[in-house]
């Protein structure tokens, strides 16, 4: 805001000077989220007992949840134990950095830096996604089952089916599961921003006629907080499903 002018929040709002050096609030989020992860769990299990207090119940809630309802529901009975450590650290991850968007003073969902959901879904979970697949059926049964339909005529197999398929799987699966993250926690904080930023405009510069629709401006801005809330933990829950959902793809024998 500059002489008494309203500069709505954009795209530069998302990138903060850098703290010192070359390190900027988002990688001392992405650092901090692990320490307090890591101190969670550990705090909880420190002590286990066979009635959970409420802090060994949460952590026991959170277990749960990426184990069963996560990971043995999407991958299946037989084949999930190996992968709940992966899956369940990929949904605390990422919701972790999406409610740092709703700490007071903190107020920046890391996700809504496209980098990190890229990094989570093309250095992690498809390189897991084709690793399992070929440790399953070795290489050429691998490429075989992705990437081959029976019964489709040779043309049509090499021309168009193959080249679609190893676009999809190599490039488009893991850009969608990082853009679906980016865009709900980009577009929720940016929605906050310019509410809050709309009302204290409105309380500070505007005339008196206006100054009570900065109350109305901050109500919107609380109700989209909580509405945000909601979807930081949702989108966490569909991140994760959606890789355990993949994995079990390439671990299925038929497609």
């Amino acid at each position: 805001m500059a002489d008494n002018t309203f500069t709505p929040p954009g795209v530069a709002d998302f990138f903060p000077p850098a703290i010192f050096g070359w390190v900027t609030k988002p990688m001392v989020l992405v650092v901090l989220s692990v320490v307090i992860i890591a101190a969670f769990f550990l705090a909880a299990t420190r002590k286990l007992a066979l009635v959970p207090g409420r802090f060994q119940f949460a952590a026991e809630s959170v277990y749960d949840l990426g184990r069963n309802t996560i990971a043995r529901e999407r991958i299946g009975a037989q084949d999930f134990q190996p992968y709940v450590p992966f899956i369940l650290t990929l949904f605390c991850f990422v919701l972790v950095n999406n409610i740092f968007g709703i700490v007071p003073l903190v107020q920046f969902p890391t996700m809504a830096h496209i980098g990190f959901p890229m990094a989570l879904a093309f250095l992690l979970v498809f390189p897991v996604y084709h690793y399992v697949g070929i440790k399953r059926h070795g290489l050429k049964g691998y490429l075989r089952n992705q990437f081959i339909v029976p019964g489709v005529p040779k043309p049509v197999l090499w021309g168009l089916l193959i080249p679609t398929e190893v676009i999809l799987k190599f490039f488009f699966d893991p850009l969608t599961l990082a853009i679906r993250v980016f865009a709900a926690m980009f577009a929720g904080h940016l929605l906050v921003m310019v509410f809050v930023l709309g009302g204290e405009f409105l309380l500070l510069h505007a005339g008196p006629l206006l100054k009570p629709v900065s109350l109305i401006s901050f109500l919107f801005a609380i109700g989209i907080t909580l509405l945000e809330a909601f979807i930081q933990v949702l989108q966490a829950y569909i991140f994760a499903t959606l890789s355990a959902h993949y994995i079990s793809r390439s671990l299925a024998s038929d497609h």
